[in-house]
């Protein structure tokens, strides 16, 4: 398949900022609510309880306080009558108001970091699969920023959970063609108000370990006073063969109904170890993996598949663990937290590949070298066939 090389030793991710809601959803409290919700579905409740147990998530947030109530007030848990859950217009409406605030805060905290005016930025690339409404968040963050009027807004929408890592990929792209251009990426997830009133094994296990978030990075140029870059290499996508229907998000009465195979983490196992072998085809190695942690087997399927180290999936881990999967913007969860420890160890280069999958099975992949100190390069594009 075709594949197109960004060799560009000048383009980084220059500041990354993250962002939680407000409530924090502790697992075993959950699992417990739950267990009371599904008293009369004692085969569901069985199975509930043992995947939130096993899903390797201790906490996560939620914009939503109505899932810190007890079962019989919690509008999503399953009821008698499905009609008392929240409809999709409502929970559209929740996902407007709390949406851009939470947006706003992560994008701030990226600028803060990196060091960059909002008068700088060229591009506002925009990231949800949780929530729509127009005018959309890329119009009011750009007024909310300060951006200028004329900043070229890209929103991906309902791309699932590799559009954080596909809009870094993007924007690399852009300022390859642009020396001069700063992009700032803005995903926001809000997981929780798609949680299903229902009993089914599909929807409890949606349940189970999905959680609320947003992240933000500056793509651009290196400068000399960015410490700590991620410094961006070639990227690479790929649709895995026969997966089409292991990932399904559709648009239901109630909120967006998620489909999510379990062969997902085998599929990946086995095909993943071939693509990653033809992107990194010139011999690059990684010692930094950035996995989305889209749950506790595909980390455990890629640390048998490349015999990683505890280390080297601990990052994964940890964000799973403490945060659930955010969707889309959880891939800037796992680089921040590899770059702080990377920081906290005064380490030295060190060579990098971050990867998230979603519906498709698309696998977004791309290559980074962590740079403790950064060092303005000229821009070189290459391009290459596979």
């Amino acid at each position: 398949m075709p594949m197109m090389e960004h060799t560009a030793p000048g383009i980084a991710i220059l500041g990354i900022g993250t962002a939680v809601p407000d409530y924090k959803m502790e697992q075993n409290d959950v699992s417990q609510r739950l267990s009371d919700a599904l008293k009369d579905y004692s085969d569901s409740r069985r199975w509930a309880k043992r995947i939130f147990k096993q899903c390797a998530v201790e906490t996560r947030y939620t914009c939503e306080p109505n899932l810190l109530e007890d079962a019989a007030n919690c509008r999503y848990f399953p009821h008698n009558y499905v009609s008392e859950a929240p409809s999709t217009a409502q929970r559209m409406q929740l996902y407007k108001r709390e949406a851009v605030p939470l947006g706003l805060k992560a994008a701030q905290a990226a600028l803060q970091d990196g060091g960059i005016a909002p008068s700088e930025i060229t591009h506002l690339i925009t990231v949800s699969c949780t929530g729509q409404f127009l005018p959309g968040m890329d119009a009011l963050l750009t007024r909310k920023l300060g951006l200028s009027p004329t900043v070229n807004r890209i929103p991906l929408q309902f791309l699932g959970c590799a559009a954080g890592l596909k809009a870094i990929c993007l924007a690399n792209q852009l300022v390859c063609g642009d020396s001069s251009a700063h992009v700032l990426i803005v995903s926001v997830e809000l997981c929780t108000l798609h949680i299903q009133p229902s009993s089914q094994r599909e929807a409890l296990y949606a349940a189970s370990f999905f959680g609320d978030g947003a992240s933000s990075c500056v793509v651009g140029p290196q400068r000399a006073a960015h410490r700590g870059c991620f410094q961006l290499g070639p990227d690479y996508t790929v649709l895995l063969p026969g997966s089409l229907e292991e990932m399904v998000w559709e648009i239901g009465a109630h909120g967006f109904d998620l489909y999510l195979s379990t062969a997902i983490p085998k599929l990946i196992g086995q095909f993943i170890p071939e693509e990653v072998s033809r992107f990194l085809k010139d011999g690059f190695k990684p010692s930094l993996w950035a996995i989305h942690p889209g749950g506790r087997g595909i980390i455990d399927a890629l640390k048998d598949a490349f015999a990683l180290t505890e280390e080297q999936t601990r990052p994964s881990r940890a964000i799973l663990r403490d945060y659930g999967n955010m969707s889309s913007a959880t891939i800037l969860f796992v680089l921040e937290e590899i770059r702080q420890a990377l920081r906290e160890g005064e380490a030295d280069d060190e060579n990098g590949i971050a990867m998230a999958f979603g519906p498709g099975l698309t696998v977004e992949m791309v290559r980074f070298t962590y740079l403790p100190s950064a060092i303005p390069n000229p821009l070189q594009v290459e391009t290459a066939g596979v």
